[in-house]
């Protein structure tokens, strides 16, 4: 049985990468794999409602981190693990690398703690590929304003968002032979093709 395949789409709120998701798994499934796609927070009952808290309840950087790795060892050990293990890909909106930027970044938590979680959640488990949507934080404002009513994340300011997408570049440079960076200020059209030019230049 061949391995499956972990790809994770990171991005700010209103980078666009939920819109390519689908694409990647057509292609994927075009080439027989069976494909699971998920998010996080969420991909099990428990996590999904552990989603609902962090979306919409105060809280303080500390709490916050806890839930997004609470509901990803659920997501892991429930979804993810026995997934890749059966040998389907599968393709997560966002991952650690979002805990990273948005937590570490945005909130400026300690990126140590982080690290020491991330350990223990996840015992080796990264992606194969993570495709960052980068997008400036004004057009990513726009978007979302266009788009959707606010959470409590995405009512953040361009500040936090600065912060966030710097929180990105840091797991991109320390980790470049997963991450590709797709620019998302291009046309959607574009998007795809560079979507599909990383996929192709991985035999995939």
């Amino acid at each position: 049985m061949k391995p499956g395949r972990f790809i994770s789409f990171e991005g700010i709120d209103g980078a666009g990468k939920s819109t390519h998701i689908e694409a990647v798994a057509e292609r994927l499934r075009s080439r027989g794999a069976e494909v699971v796609c998920s998010r996080e927070p969420g991909g099990t009952e428990l996590a999904e409602q552990l989603r609902e808290l962090l979306l919409h309840s105060p809280m303080d950087a500390l709490t916050e981190t806890l839930l997004v790795f609470a509901a990803r060892r659920d997501h892991i050990t429930r979804l993810i693990a026995p997934a890749l293990a059966r040998g389907a890909s599968v393709l997560c909106d966002r991952f650690t690398d979002a805990t990273f930027a948005y937590q570490g970044g945005g909130r400026g938590f300690d990126l140590p703690v982080l690290t020491q979680l991330e350990q223990w959640v996840q015992q080796g488990l990264q992606p194969d590929l993570t495709l960052w949507f980068d997008l400036p934080a004004e057009v990513a404002a726009e978007r979302r304003a266009a788009a959707r009513a606010a959470d409590r994340f995405e009512r953040q300011d361009v500040v936090f968002f600065e912060r966030v997408i710097d929180g990105y570049r840091a797991r991109a440079q320390a980790d470049p032979a997963r991450f590709a960076r797709i620019d998302a200020l291009q046309p959607p059209s574009r998007v795809a093709a560079q979507i599909a030019d990383v996929l192709q230049g991985r035999g995939w």
